[in-house]
């Protein structure tokens, strides 16, 4: 894979759809608020010289992000999006429709990086960490509970990266 240039990348942290208030009803209107806000985050760091951006590629928030910047790509064609995947098999034992979900957004992907062949303890930290080591702005989606995306938050803010918080409705 070519190195691209951490100043003009992006990377998102995000609750899955389990932790989310509607709990993946994405009919509910607090989920399509989010998105478009979502949506708006990602177009603001656009036009604040940001090129390529980086998902994890979990359900619920990074599916949102990865969406946005595919919709946003229809129209700016100098964006590439890259998919930060913990292991290979990390969709293997989700649903029909969140797999074939899964499959179209990484297909859509312009660069793939698998962090780890397998799975083990700590492989989704060291994808968020490879994300924020690679980037200068994360934009995160977060409800203020611990775990993973609050992780993943407090170690962009200790290396200085750039954090627009987006707020999840209750």
């Amino acid at each position: 894979m070519r190195k691209l240039d951490k100043q003009l990348s992006c990377c998102f942290t995000g609750h899955r759809d389990n932790k989310l208030p509607w709990r993946g009803n994405e009919n509910d209107p607090r989920c399509d608020k989010l998105k478009k806000t979502i949506y708006d985050a990602v177009e603001a760091v656009y036009y604040s010289g940001i090129r390529h951006y980086i998902c994890g590629m979990a359900t619920g928030c990074d599916f949102y992000f990865c969406e946005a910047v595919l919709k946003l790509r229809e129209e700016h064609r100098d964006i590439s999006l890259e998919a930060a995947i913990p292991f290979e098999a990390q969709a293997d034992n989700w649903s029909s429709s969140q797999r074939n979900r899964y499959d179209r957004l990484v297909s859509e992907c312009d660069f793939h990086t698998v962090i780890q062949k397998e799975y083990s303890s700590g492989c989704y930290m060291r994808r968020n960490k490879y994300m924020v080591d690679s980037s200068s702005v994360l934009i995160s989606a977060f409800n203020g509970k611990s775990g993973g995306t609050m992780n993943t938050l407090l170690y962009a803010i200790r290396n200085g990266l750039e954090v627009i918080q987006l707020p999840i409705e209750d």
